[in-house]
């Protein structure tokens, strides 16, 4: 069975407007609430979505904690635990492990980056130190540096036993055909570009770790819920009718449209850490004018 079937929100991680700008949990738990019950399949904590690049490690453990404690097995929690130090990595993992997160999120060393030989290491020496804990790739050339090639994949699946998917957010379609190829379809696949999600599935991919499900988590269920129902004409109707939402949402930077976007909907998401910074308003003004279209505002 894999670690979740269907669309996983990226989860935006709330902040007071204090001048630590502390995480607001009360504003978490609005969040994950609306999320499960409008139809998410899982929650991913503390990845890009989630500015986990901006907090300490002890705010990133006390996130993973309070969202696999607050969540109570209702839908699975996969946790990002990724560093670019292996150690790091390793430490954060087993912390998060024993939380109790179904599943974690590790992405490629970033900065550093490493050969694709590094790499392999890299993700089988976390994944080695949470042996009874799934853990999924997450490769994002354009945030990292570096690209988990198809071959690194494909050899970290077949061999190491929790190392069991990937989100793929390179974006290049003919690569990822290649690591399915390469596995014989025996990987997870996640979309991690809301707007090639129908694409993947249509790969064999399990689903989608999606940012527009932040504001329109139904229709990311619903695109990957009637994709596997054999519903390919109404699976890719989603797909166009969220593209508009999805070039909005990434007008800038991830998060900075998402928090934006949020807060629209009026949850106290609260602001952005920098080096982010508040979107421009011409784009916030296109970005309301998006979700009022699609209907997540009124």
């Amino acid at each position: 069975m894999p670690v979740f079937k269907g669309s996983a929100v990226a989860i935006v991680t709330p902040f007071h407007e204090d001048a630590d700008q502390t995480i607001n949990f009360d504003a978490f738990a609005d969040l994950i609430d609306y999320q499960i019950e409008h139809g998410t399949d899982a929650i991913v904590v503390c990845g890009s979505t989630g500015e986990a690049a901006t907090m300490t490690e002890e705010e990133h453990l006390k996130a993973c904690r309070f969202v696999v404690d607050y969540v109570k097995k209702r839908v699975p929690v996969i946790a990002g635990t990724g560093s670019n130090c292996t150690k790091t990595a390793i430490a954060l993992s087993k912390e998060v492990a024993g939380y109790g997160a179904d599943a974690l999120l590790i992405v490629s060393p970033y900065y550093n980056k490493g050969t694709q030989e590094g790499m392999f290491l890299h993700m089988k020496a976390v994944a080695d130190a949470v042996p009874a804990v799934p853990v999924i790739l997450y490769n994002v050339p354009s945030r990292t540096g570096g690209n988990i090639l198809p071959e690194t994949a494909a050899r970290a699946v077949k061999e190491v036993s929790n190392i069991v998917g990937i989100k793929e957010a390179s974006g290049n379609i003919s690569q990822i055909v290649k690591l399915m190829t390469l596995t014989d379809g025996n990987i997870e696949l996640y979309s991690g570009n809301d707007d090639q999600v129908v694409p993947l599935l249509a790969m064999g991919g399990a689903g989608v770790i999606s940012v527009v499900a932040n504001v329109a988590p139904e229709a990311m269920h619903d695109m990957c819920a009637k994709f596997f129902e054999g519903d390919i004409a109404g699976a890719a109707k989603l797909q166009r009718d969220t593209h508009a939402l999805f070039e909005n949402l990434f007008s800038e930077v991830n998060p900075i449209p998402v928090k934006k976007a949020v807060n629209l909907m009026g949850f106290e998401a609260g602001p952005l850490r920098m080096p982010l910074t508040e979107m421009t308003a011409a784009n916030a003004k296109k970005l309301e004018d998006a979700m009022r279209a699609f209907g997540c505002i009124r």
